[in-house]
């Protein structure tokens, strides 16, 4: 693999950014801002006096991205060494840099009010992940295709041997991408194109029985369906489904003699373990929509598509991982059931040899806090999980002993609460069987067994649990208090209740920016070149009554509160006056209610008209907050389907932003 230069000295002026690699006679690149031109120079070509040289150090070259004004380049301006992996350093990347291309451009005032809505999705986006790299190693793939690659690809540029699906700045990478791949000197401009990785990585030193251990944490998370918890659900017609995460646990063990190297000589190991998960939304075209209501309104979409795409996925999982053992946890009551019956549907219409499907009702059987229960789960899935294995390879053999041929699919409704406490308990079982089979422990101990080993297994995997739920759901994960301490606890449900509520007003209030600046980052929408024709993104079109309501019922509850602090000289007329106000307060209230649809922040780059409107067969709970009108015309609709039972032949309301449009 061709290493990646580590810093770069940037030098600019209104013609050029020239990107130096510092510490090497390397060659540097150009970028001419008049035409975005990318030019590799000859070798020891002299810097142009009329360039300024940054005082910033540049760690890395993302790519770039055009607006609706300029093009901007996207560098690394700040790095954490988080540790080393076989040799390897990993890095976060902590500080960003947005450098335009048009010098009458400046990204502190932009002359346009798009621009700048634009530029603070960008720059929330990479503010707010949490992405990771190396120059040395391939962060992107599994410790076990990096083992089988053929020798002839192992000196591949690191962009071309990185998985595209977790090839996190991918789109923004491409000028770079194409311009090396046109070139006869694909070599020379391999070490500039940097892969991140937007996911975890979390490793640990342990000692155990006189055993030097390293146990690591990586969890992926795709670019393709990349999103929020509301705003991307289910799965497109590729395949790809949203929130969809690839974890590895890396077990690495000294060898007999010690490591003097710091632990981190790749041929001092005496084993290397690795065991990989997945969890993605459940492969339907499904969605909840949201209406201030705390549990939105849920949707099922029968295209007639759904199966093939299903197949889709399905098959690329297989594919890649070999058999797939897919766990649902999806309630089989209540509002969930019509998504779990959806799938089991369509899996059992698809019987597909290489897929099991294993449901498990998660909230049933550990109900009364009864988590131990969860073991249930592991004999279930025993037999599966020996036939397909973990990855092993020992230093006295020169090919791995054990290859892992499948995999487990976890899924909840968001892959995220009930899924976290699944896959742990699934990789602390294959753990146990990991370090028996290296001798580290004697048959019939485990993890849990040496409080040392226990308590870092379960806080790398807590920490990993939040990490993922932030990032998707706006808060750290629910039951983390059972990863954390292997109970369910009363404190925990507590902190569980305020994390809930803090989901509920991230989900309503603010992820519509934060899908809008997933799908500008990943290529999901691409600007026009005029800002006048993108005016949407930043204007407010709603009725001027829908507006009015929210400072209406503010200014009501102010009134009443001043209210009881005026002077009592009539006990009638502060009942006329608290009346009034309550009413007033009481009627915008309602008001907003009826209408959730027109207060929740919806992302606007790509509208979810499709789903809002959906008007084909398939399943909805109800149509709340879409104004007076749509609910009683629904109404009429659901009597006829109690009457019927043929609702699903009829096409579903179309609602634009509270507004009901007549078939």
């Amino acid at each position: 693999m061709v290493p990646l230069y580590q810093r770069y000295s940037l030098y600019s002026d209104n013609d050029t950014y020239i990107f130096v690699p510092e510490g090497t006679d390397a060659r540097s690149l150009t970028i001419h801002r008049a035409s975005g031109d990318i030019v590799l120079n000859e070798p020891k070509t002299p810097i142009p006096s009329s360039t300024r040289r940054s005082s910033k150090v540049i760690y890395g070259i993302l790519g770039t991205i055009s607006l609706t004004l300029s093009e901007y380049i996207i560098v690394v301006t700040g790095r954490e060494l988080l540790s080393r992996l076989l040799g390897h350093d990993i890095y976060r990347a902590t500080n960003f840099e947005i450098l335009p291309l048009n010098p009458n451009i400046s990204v502190e005032h932009p002359p346009h009010v798009v621009e700048s809505n634009l530029l603070a999705l960008i720059r929330s986006h990479f503010h707010h992940g949490n992405f990771l790299l190396s120059y040395t190693w391939d962060i992107t793939t599994r410790l076990q295709v990096h083992t089988q690659r053929p020798v002839e690809n192992r000196d591949n540029a690191l962009w071309e041997l990185a998985d595209t699906r977790f090839f996190w700045n991918r789109f923004i990478a491409t000028r770079l991408i194409d311009a090396a791949t046109s070139s006869n000197e694909t070599s020379s401009w391999a070490p500039y194109i940097l892969p991140i990785l937007y996911g975890t990585f979390d490793l640990r030193p342990i000692f155990l029985h006189g055993r030097q251990l390293q146990l690591c944490l990586i969890s992926r998370r795709s670019r393709l369906r990349a999103g929020t918890r509301y705003f991307r659900r289910g799965t497109d017609h590729d395949g790809n489904v949203a929130n969809f995460n690839e974890t590895e646990q890396i077990l690495l063990i000294e060898g007999p003699s010690g490591l003097s190297a710091g632990f981190n000589a790749d041929s001092q190991y005496s084993n290397k373990f690795s065991f990989v998960q997945i969890r993605g939304s459940i492969p339907l075209f499904w969605a909840e929509i949201n209406t201030l209501r705390y549990k939105p309104d849920l949707q099922v979409m029968e295209l007639e598509n759904t199966q093939d795409v299903m197949q889709k996925h399905l098959a690329a999982q297989t594919s890649t991982y070999g058999q797939l053992n897919i766990v649902n946890l999806v309630n089989q009551k209540g509002h969930e059931k019509p998504v779990k019956d959806a799938f089991e549907r369509h899996i059992t219409q698809l019987n597909l040899s290489d897929v099991k499907y294993e449901y498990f009702d998660f909230h049933m059987e550990c109900k009364k806090m009864r988590w131990d229960r969860i073991s249930l789960l592991i004999d279930i899935l025993k037999d599966d999980l020996e036939k397909t294995g973990y990855y092993a390879h020992s230093s006295s053999e020169s090919a791995p002993s054990h290859l892992q041929t499948g995999v487990v699919r976890t899924n909840c409704m968001d892959n995220l609460d009930r899924t976290n406490v699944v896959q742990a308990t699934l990789a602390k079982w294959t753990l146990n069987k990991q370090l028996v089979e290296a001798g580290v422990l004697t048959p019939g101990s485990g993890v849990d067994d040496f409080e040392v080993l226990s308590k870092e297994f379960r806080e790398m995997w807590a920490d990993h649990a939040d990490a993922i739920a932030t990032a998707y759901g706006g808060s750290g994960a629910l039951k983390s208090d059972f990863t954390r301490t292997n109970k369910r606890t009363q404190k925990g449900l507590l902190e569980d209740g305020v994390k809930s509520v803090t989901r509920y007003l991230k989900n309503t209030f603010f992820d519509g920016p934060k899908q809008d600046s997933f799908d500008l980052v990943t290529g999901a929408w691409i600007p026009r070149k005029n800002p006048s024709a993108s005016i949407f993104l930043v204007a407010d079109t709603r009725p001027l009554i829908i507006r009015a309501m929210p400072p209406t019922a503010s200014f009501a509850l102010f009134m009443i509160a001043a209210g009881l602090t005026l002077p009592r000289t009539s006990d009638y007329s502060l009942l006329y006056y608290f009346l009034l106000w309550l009413s007033i307060f009481a009627a915008a209230v309602a008001f907003i209610i009826i209408h959730g649809i027109q207060y929740v922040s919806w992302p606007r780059l790509n509208p979810l008209t499709d789903i809002i409107y959906y008007n084909g067969p398939g399943f909805r709970s109800a149509h709340n907050g879409k104004g007076l009108q749509a609910t009683a015309h629904l109404d009429a609709r659901k009597n006829k389907f109690l009457a019927t039972g043929k609702l699903h032949k009829h096409p579903v309301e179309q609602v634009e932003l509270g507004t009901l449009k007549k078939d």
